[in-house]
């Protein structure tokens, strides 16, 4: 029984799948159904926001981890979403579960849609955080805002996630800084940075994603809960509402003022509706 309560306390575990080391941290209690969070693009483990994690752990096991190539997993970043959904799958099958709830930030949210169409037993509810639909309206110019954004983020000495995931008012400026301090919580057992490779794969992933033909969603038949805020420049937050609305079963949140990163800036807000969801 693991006594971990805050992430970043969380020791970070290796396990082997056909010959390649999967990093993943994992807490909170023992039985129940987990959840599996799938992280953004460039994203480490140390890049979740430890209010969520910390906040869905008080009730439900919580387990973070990098895919294929990423941070401290080994191999090579796939470069389509596809693969990523594979890698994600055979992790959740070695760690010995048969049903788990998602939880898909961004990136994540396009390889949590793979994963319930893919092996829709596997999955029994889903969140979607600031993400989309393959073919979803904007996607494919991710590339062209993030590294624009990384410009200016270098040119002011600044996280890029405070341009990208947060709105530019005083509110969300605000709340930026509070978000980038928290992800530096954790001092000991650091993650290693993603690659330049493994983010330029992603990036290829993305935007092949974002070329896709519309696919049918009406095969995801579980409940899910999309959340985003009402300005996301990265993944225009239209895509939440498209996706709300062509899924069979979900329900749609919007948080004012805010950006990509809504779930964060939110946190309380978010995790309170995460867990009374993942609960009912």
């Amino acid at each position: 029984m693991d006594v971990i309560t805050t992430y970043k306390a969380a020791e970070t575990r290796t396990i082997d799948i056909g010959g390649v080391t999967f990093a993943y941290r994992q807490l909170g209690p023992d039985g129940g159904t987990p959840v599996i969070f799938l992280n953004h693009l460039s994203a480490v483990l140390d890049n979740w926001d430890p209010r969520v994690v910390d906040g869905i752990a008080e009730k439900r096991r919580v387990i973070t981890f990098d895919n294929r190539g990423v941070g401290a997993s080994q191999g090579t970043t796939p470069r389509s979403v596809a693969a990523m959904a594979r890698d994600a799958i055979a992790f959740i099958r070695a760690l010995g579960h048969d049903q788990v709830d998602l939880l898909g930030f961004s990136l994540g949210g396009f390889v949590a849609q793979v994963i319930a169409e893919e092996e829709p037993h596997l999955v029994r509810k889903l969140i979607l955080a600031g993400t989309g639909p393959a073919g979803g309206k904007g996607i494919d110019k991710v590339t062209r805002v993030t590294v624009l954004d990384i410009l200016k983020a270098t040119l002011t000495f600044k996280d890029p996630k405070e341009f990208l995931f947060f709105t530019r008012t005083a509110n969300g400026k605000a709340t930026a800084r509070q978000f980038v301090n928290r992800l530096k919580e954790r001092t000991d057992d650091r993650d290693k940075p993603i690659s330049v490779t493994a983010f330029r794969n992603q990036l290829k992933a993305i935007h092949a994603w974002g070329r896709l033909q519309p696919s049918d969603l009406t095969a995801i038949r579980q409940p899910v809960l999309v959340a985003n805020g009402d300005h996301d420049r990265m993944v225009p937050s239209s895509n939440s509402a498209d996706l709300a609305r062509r899924l069979p079963n979900a329900r749609l949140t919007l948080y004012p003022d805010a950006g990509h990163g809504g779930i964060f800036q939110y946190h309380d807000e978010f995790v309170a509706e995460a867990l009374k969801f993942l609960e009912s």
